[in-house]
């Protein structure tokens, strides 16, 4: 047990620099792991690059022991903005959290946090979450410690499952990602499915052009306030912030993996995936400088990525249920498997990655996991947001299921 633990708060440039390093301490022996971006981290916290601070609060701290060795780090947020089906207290959030191996230690960081989050009228606390957006630093892994995390993915040993669980946390809802090898060939309703749409002239498919990011960040806008806006708290994108993200990810998209779908010219429905970043950031050990960004264009055009990533795949609610979703899948695979459709018998080739991962779907959206799971059957990680209701006496109760 650590003894004589100094708690600090993160309040100067200095201590944002060791909030960094505790999390590389901590985990630097560990094979699987791989050093997040310092510039993502420090974005989170600063208030020019993260629009949530404009309705919220963040509050960092580390622990150190009598010799001055980083034993731990937390974040508190406060979100005026985070809101979850079926909420009836307000609920503020803890993320980026390390710790050795030690409840104490632990439950100083969760005091600290929660505390904090008392004085500003939260209620609960869930975590770990992101102070912003769920696509990144969300979840804690319980399945999947022995693999290496995805871009923006929590990364954590096994043992930080009953930290949480000792204080206190329960299981709010778990995360599911599933992963599959690129060549293998999907199960034959698939190709059924995509042979009715196809005799219909109404559908049509393309992938996305890098010359004509304006037309797809338009669709893209579409087809997800269709889909999801309004469900788990999501909110209606603006074209022209979808514009700005897909700027953003031009250097590092293929094209030859981002799909729509039309019906009738309109867009009804997408699948949005990457190469996993992570296979060249991990070589920059955390560093984004100039010349760490040049590096990474150098690793970009000589390293081979042989892994991609789901982030996005959906199709609008009236042609749910109609195999608009196998439809996408398999136009997709004509250039992701090779695909040659020869006399209705579909021919998997040799495909152009080959390993193939979805990022997390959360058990509350049980249609979507049934999609995935047909897809790729291979749960091959799990992440759990946790929730700690401040009132002990107060019925706890898990995120609702979506219908």
């Amino acid at each position: 047990m650590a003894t004589s633990m100094n708690l600090i708060e993160v309040i100067t440039p200095g201590l944002a620099k060791e909030f960094l390093k505790v999390n590389e301490e901590l985990n630097k022996n560990n094979p699987h792991y791989i050093h997040p971006l310092h510039k993502d981290v420090n974005d989170v916290f600063d208030p020019k690059k993260n629009k949530t601070f404009r309705h919220g609060e963040a509050a960092r701290w580390i622990i150190k022991d009598h010799a001055g060795k980083f034993i731990g780090r937390i974040a508190a947020f406060t979100n005026k903005k985070y809101k979850n089906k079926g909420d009836d207290v307000p609920v503020g959030g803890i993320g980026f959290f390390d710790c050795i191996n030690d409840q104490a230690a632990a439950d100083m960081l969760f005091d600290v946090a929660k505390h904090w989050l008392m004085q500003r009228g939260m209620e609960a606390m869930d975590g770990p979450v992101n102070f912003g957006e769920r696509d990144r630093w969300w979840g804690l892994v319980v399945k999947g410690t022995d693999i290496p995390p995805l871009y923006c993915m929590n990364f954590n040993p096994p043992y930080y499952q009953s930290l949480f669980e000792n204080y206190g946390f329960k299981n709010y809802f778990n995360q599911i990602c599933f992963g599959m090898k690129a060549s293998t060939r999907l199960q034959q309703k698939f190709y059924d499915r995509h042979a009715e749409c196809a005799k219909d002239p109404n559908f049509s498919s393309d992938n996305m052009k890098k010359k004509q990011l304006d037309k797809f960040a338009k669709d893209f806008t579409i087809v997800y306030n269709k889909a999801w806006a309004g469900h788990g708290g999501l909110k209606q994108l603006e074209e022209k912030v979808v514009r700005k993200m897909f700027q953003s990810m031009k250097p590092v998209m293929d094209e030859r993996i981002n799909w729509f779908i039309y019906y009738k010219g309109e867009p009804i429905g997408m699948w949005i995936n990457l190469p996993d970043l992570n296979q060249w950031f991990k070589y920059l050990k955390g560093k984004f400088s100039l010349f760490h960004k040049l590096k990474f264009l150098w690793l970009k055009a000589t390293k081979t990525n042989r892994r991609f990533v789901g982030l996005v795949f959906g199709i609008i609610p009236e042609f749910q249920g109609m195999g608009a979703d196998s439809y996408v899948i398999v136009e997709g695979c004509k250039l992701i498997q090779n695909l040659k459709i020869e006399n209705g018998d579909y021919k998997v080739g040799k495909p152009i990655y080959d390993d193939y991962e979805m990022q997390w779907i959360g058990e509350f959206n049980p249609k979507m996991v049934n999609v995935a799971e047909t897809i790729a059957g291979n749960r091959s990680r799990i992440l759990t947001t946790y929730r700690y209701l401040f009132d002990r006496t107060k019925e706890f109760k898990q995120h609702p299921i979506l219908l």
